[in-house]
């Protein structure tokens, strides 16, 4: 039964890793299921000590607030720049076809020209504004994946060192 907790715990990270870049799927959640199957099967790290329920809640209100941030970081940087709710729509349907051409420079592309495109024909917006916007939401969502990158391969690390 061990081995078959470390397995899942182990796919867990890998998923939320995958998932912090995927849309359909919410990375920091999904690795921390593997840290939380690691906690209640007595994972230990090479001291022989246990992981402890303070780290375990901690790496839950970061799961929380990144969750959150993804969310909001690049609506905020879409309306800094000017950018409406066209380009937001526009730079989530871009990056979901992107994820079908050379992934994942296809998604990042396809997010900054799904939210140009919406910007310049929806938004009646000429080129300059259209690209002002479309950078706006284009760094929204890079920082938004970024951030939640980070946060699953530190949990990714915890996962292997626990197990």
């Amino acid at each position: 039964m061990d081995i078959v907790i470390a397995i899942l715990a182990i796919i867990a990270g890998i998923i939320g890793i995958v998932g912090s870049i995927l849309p359909a799927l919410p990375g920091p959640p999904v690795s921390w299921v593997g840290m939380l199957l690691l906690y209640f099967w007595g994972g230990t790290d090479g001291k022989g000590e246990e992981m402890s329920l303070s780290l375990l809640l901690i790496w839950l209100g970061i799961v929380i607030a990144v969750s959150i941030l993804d969310y909001l970081i690049p609506a905020y940087l879409t309306k800094v720049t000017g950018g409406t709710k066209y380009a937001e729509r526009g730079a989530i349907a871009g990056l979901i076809i992107g994820m079908f051409f050379i992934p994942p420079f296809g998604m990042i592309i396809g997010s900054f020209l799904g939210a140009f495109l919406s910007e310049l024909y929806y938004a009646d917006k000429n080129k300059q504004e259209a690209f002002k916007s479309a950078m706006g939401s284009f760094w929204g969502f890079l920082l938004g994946t970024g951030i939640k990158l980070i946060a699953c391969m530190v949990m990714m690390y915890y996962i292997i060192v626990y197990i």
